[in-house]
Parts: C-alpha cells; structure tokens; sequence
C-alpha cells in the first residue's frame, strides 16, 4: 500500500492517526509512503513504512525518477493530498486501486486520478477526514494516536535548554510559512510580556529563514524585559523541535506546522487564527485556548458570516490577522492560568 503526502509539517503529522490504524489493522501490509524531504526529516525514524522522498523542485523527471524508486505496482494508493502537483505525481504510481477524497474537498484534478473515494466529510476538522481513508479498506479508525519518532538525544537537547525551576513556560513560535496568517511582533511581544509579569519563562522558537529571524528580532526589540526571553531561533533541528515543544505548557503560534507538532507531543496550544478556521485546522486534541476571529475575517473581507462559507475557506487576505488583538491572546492566557493553576 502506498500512502502520498508531500506536504506540509503539519499536515503530515495529521496523518499519523491513520498510518498507525493501518498498522493496526493489516498488520501485514507493506507501507510506503511518498513525502516531501522536510517532513520525511521530521518523520524518519517512524518504524513500519518505508518513505520515498519527492522533491518538489525535480520536476517530471523527478516523477519518472519516483517511479522507478517504487519499482512495483500496488493495491492501494492512498491520494492524500490534492494539490495539482500531488495529483500529477499519482499519476506515476502504479495501483489497482485509488483512493481519494470525496467529492466536497476535490479539485484540481483530483477526481480524474482517482477511482474511489472516502465517504462524504461533512464538516470537521482536517485529520478527522483524512482518518477516513481507512474506510474503504474495511477499518475504522477507533483512536487518535501521534507517536512522533523523537529521538533520545532530541529531548536531552531540549532539557538542557533551561533548567527545571518551577516555572511555567510560554513558547512563541511566531511564524507560519504562509505570511498571511502571521501576527504583528509587537503583539507577541505584548503577550511575552504579560507572562513575564506572571513569571512565566518565555522561549522564543522558529527555523532558519530570514522572516523567523527578523520577525524575533522585531519582537525583542519591542520589549522592555527582552533580556528575560530565551531565544532558541534557528537553533535546533526538525527533530529537535517535537522534544522543544513538548517541553512547553503552553504553546503561541498561528496556523502553522509547530502547531500541529506541539498538539501531538501533548502541548497546550493557544493557536492565532483569523486567516483559518480552527474547528477545520486548528489544534485537534484542546481548541480552549484558541483565538478565534475567522468569523469576524469573513464578514470584513467576504461580506458574510463563517456560516455561509465554504467549508474550509481560507481568508489570507492583507491585515486579516490584526483582527486578533494583543488583548484576545491575553485572555486566551489567562484561560489556560485560570484552568491549570
């Protein structure tokens, strides 16, 4: 069986819950799985399936090249992602049978690369849809399970950034790669330094792209106790970064891969959204501590309540997320203080 998700960090870690039921349930089953080489980085390791990389960047000869690599015809393939380029590679692996999405979350060209399809989705969150792949394999997904691989050593890293001393510890991970669903570095630093106050530690995380680095800078540079604020951006690796996160009581990002990573390590997540919906790809296991404006983004910028939206619309427009108020995620803080104090 092969399973086909390139991308991203996020959503591949959405579909942990299914490869562990299909481990489960056909226990017998070879496993392979298609993936884009920053998520197999964050994913190797993981027993029981064999990853085949694609790069995004090769190309049709990269497809050709995946061909060959796979070197067999299948049973099933599992067409996970939609996107044209997904659905253009599938076209490449040989398989007797191919499952997709139902028709409500087709496009571009989904429907005329696969010859089945999971049952209809109605509403729900990301993961929930993509758990029902197993379906038509005649399994029923029956538990949520991550099961991150985290090496030993990732988490001895982790530990050795700041000591045990009692404190509660609020991680910043300010970025997602889609610029227009990040919030304004002032802001951030507004939160940081309301946890300050209440003598939370507050760690600042993110990777090696210029837009991490200058959006920390600007957010230090905005804040009178910056001196107090652990900075850990563009220090660890992907797989350093699951063992970071689950050292977090809470962690502050927007729609964005750490997100997802923190929610399955078993983090707290007050998630920033506006640009997205939440209850469709917010943090799956506890959305208590979100802020939520989707609402309020679909009535400035598409005339009409979230209701009336398509299910799973996305609202990336210019200064959508300043609807979301240093204030909100401050109460969104003291939400989480007032539940596990």
């Amino acid at each position: 069986m092969c399973l086909l998700r390139l991308s991203a960090l996020g959503d591949v870690t959405h579909v942990l819950p299914l490869l562990h039921t299909l481990r489960t349930g056909l226990p017998n089953a070879e496993l392979h799985w298609v993936i884009g080489k920053a998520e197999h980085r964050l994913l190797d390791g993981l027993p029981g399936v064999r990853f085949v990389e694609y790069d995004k960047r090769s190309g049709l000869q990269g497809m050709r090249a995946l061909r060959r690599e796979l070197g067999q015809r299948f049973d099933a393939l599992l067409q996970l992602q939609v996107s044209t380029r997904a659905n253009l590679l599938s076209a490449f692996i040989p398989a007797q049978r191919k499952i997709g999405y139902d028709r409500s979350r087709s496009k571009e060209g989904h429907g005329l690369v696969v010859n089945e399809r999971i049952p209809e989705v109605i509403d729900g969150h990301v993961l929930d849809a993509i758990g029902r792949f197993c379906e038509p394999l005649g399994l029923t997904r029956s538990q949520v399970t991550w099961k991150l691989p985290v090496p030993a050593d990732a988490h001895a890293w982790a530990h050795a950034q700041w000591d045990e001393d009692g404190r509660n510890t609020l991680l910043i991970s300010p970025c997602s790669s889609h610029a227009l669903r990040n919030w304004r570095a002032e802001r951030y630093a507004a939160l940081a330094e309301h946890a300050i106050a209440q003598d939370w530690r507050v760690v600042l995380c993110g990777g090696r792209s210029d837009l991490e680095r200058s959006t920390g800078d600007a957010l230090l540079a905005a804040m009178p106790n910056r001196t107090r604020v652990l900075d850990l951006i563009g220090k660890d690796t992907l797989k350093q970064l699951p063992a970071l996160l689950a050292r977090a009581d809470l962690v502050v990002t927007p729609d964005s891969g750490p997100m997802h990573i923190a929610n399955a390590m078993g983090s707290k997540v007050l998630g920033l959204h506006a640009a997205t919906n939440p209850e469709r790809s917010g943090p799956y296991s506890d959305r208590r501590y979100c802020v939520n404006r989707y609402d309020d983004a679909a009535r400035k910028y598409r005339g009409q309540p979230a209701s009336s939206l398509k299910w799973g619309s996305k609202i990336e427009a210019e200064g959508v997320m300043d609807l979301v108020t240093a204030n909100d995620a401050i109460a969104a803080f003291e939400r989480y203080r007032s539940d596990f104090s």
